[in-house]
């Protein structure tokens, strides 16, 4: 219900933004000559591609509500320098062949000013040729690929911290908070979780230690039986996952029934909130790493006083749908966007928007953080926070000694059920064939 609700408004607000901003054909040739693509006088279009629909459209849907939570305050004030702000979203199902179609569509035919808000790693990282050829801005992805980071690239900006930054913590702590260094890799085998895996991999590195066990499934799938297999015929205490929320949820719930007192830790391109709703009781301790902290705690506001604000706006432009950390990290998104708009002065343009980012430097989110750019700086925050699932809600971990005390060494090896059915959304699924496939068998992560 809440899904359909959340849907409902951010259509309505889409709609509201073509209305009151003038986004529509017709109305763009009463406007004033472009001052560069996708600028007038009177507004500044911005093209989004992401999963409105589909296996991972928690995820889309979120970003776009945090991201319009504070667009629509903005255009509510007069927008930046006399123009409203244009978010024109389309929707890519989290397939990759769409996401390059959608942006092809924005710079050709949307006179698109630059690209905001986009969802994955195997989405987003195919139009990395465009964006630089066309040297459009691209800023605020939901993603920590290493791909948008390294080489560096002018027209990419980043605002959280990186998948790398995310497993490194994760390792850190499972292996000196909690002793534990039989760690098994699970990841959805595409661009997204190749990256994680080589992440975590690096990581254990660090300690002279390597995975006791990997595995995998296809993107778009639940086939994680045959993975899960792998990993419990293994002698792993932890299991790393780098999934989306649907297969990882299952992977757990077989787990789990399966007797093994393994932890299960997720990085937070799962979405931590619906991976939460999915597990019910089978999420209990469950660990998830994010890069805002979960904005319904009370703590998060301490960590980070920009969360109260974006609470505020979120009840007030869309009272009936849920927060999330995903919806945070959108708000976040759309904070630098108008900042760097603001910055660059009445005369926008792409390049100049880019150096108006890059002069950011210090802006507080909180007592202990602060987005900062610069030159050959274009990630804006590194901080990691980590959450676990207790009594179906989830919570900040300030003390690992209390994780600890949770998880005992492994002394049996469970063997895995031949068959299982697991509810793992709104309706039944039952697992199919198996979907893990060797990395040297494999030819691509598209």
């Amino acid at each position: 219900m809440w899904r359909r609700r959340s849907c409902a408004a951010l259509l309505a607000c889409m709609a509201l933004f073509a209305v009151g901003a003038g986004c529509s054909p017709e109305s763009a040739d009463e406007f004033d000559p472009p001052l560069a693509p996708g600028v007038t006088t009177h507004a500044v279009r911005i093209g989004s591609s992401l999963a409105l629909t589909g296996h991972a459209s928690f995820l889309g849907l979120q970003t776009l509500q945090g991201a319009n939570t504070l667009l629509l305050e903005v255009n509510e004030q007069g927008g930046v320098h006399g123009r409203q702000i244009e978010l024109v979203a389309q929707d890519d199902g989290y397939d990759p062949p769409r996401c390059l179609m959608n942006t092809q569509h924005f710079l050709v035919e949307q006179n698109i000013f630059a690209l905001f808000c986009y969802v994955g790693t195997p989405t987003t990282v195919k139009i990395i040729p465009l964006v630089q050829r066309a040297r459009i801005p691209l800023i605020g992805m939901f993603t920590g690929a290493k791909d948008l980071r390294e080489p560096f690239n002018r027209y990419i900006i980043n605002v959280r911290a990186s998948y790398y930054q995310e497993t490194g913590a994760a390792v850190e702590h499972i292996v000196e908070q909690l002793g534990m260094r039989k760690i098994a890799i699970f990841y959805q085998y595409d661009a997204y979780g190749l990256d994680g895996l080589r992440g975590a991999e690096l990581a254990l590195l660090q300690y002279d230690a390597a995975p006791v066990a990997k595995s995998s499934y296809i993107r778009g799938t639940l086939q994680v039986e045959h993975g899960l297999e792998r990993i419990l015929e293994s002698d792993a205490e932890a299991v790393i996952m780098i999934g989306t929320y649907e297969p990882c949820a299952k992977f757990i719930k077989l787990a789990k029934a399966a007797g093994k007192n393994l932890l299960f830790y997720n990085v937070s391109f799962v979405g931590a909130e619906e991976l939460a709703r999915l597990l019910g009781e089978a999420g209990e301790g469950v660990i998830v790493s994010q890069v805002v902290p979960p904005p319904e705690l009370p703590e998060s506001r301490e960590l980070m006083h920009e969360v109260q604000t974006y609470m505020d706006l979120s009840s007030k432009h869309f009272p009936e749908s849920p927060t999330s950390s995903v919806s945070l990290e959108g708000y976040l998104n759309a904070l630098v966007l108008v900042d760097g708009l603001q910055r660059a002065g009445p005369n926008l343009t792409r390049e100049g928007f880019i150096d108006a980012v890059e002069s950011i430097r210090e802006r507080r989110l909180g007592k202990n953080t602060a987005i900062s750019f610069g030159k050959d700086d274009h990630q804006g925050l590194d901080a990691v926070y980590f959450t676990w699932i207790r009594n179906g809600r989830l919570n900040l971990i300030t003390d690992w000694k209390e994780v600890r005390q949770v998880f005992k060494p492994q002394e049996d090896v469970v063997s895995f059920p031949a068959a299982a059915a697991v509810d793992v959304s709104d309706g039944n699924t039952t697992g199919g064939r198996p979907g893990e496939t060797d990395a040297a068998n494999a030819s691509g992560g598209q």
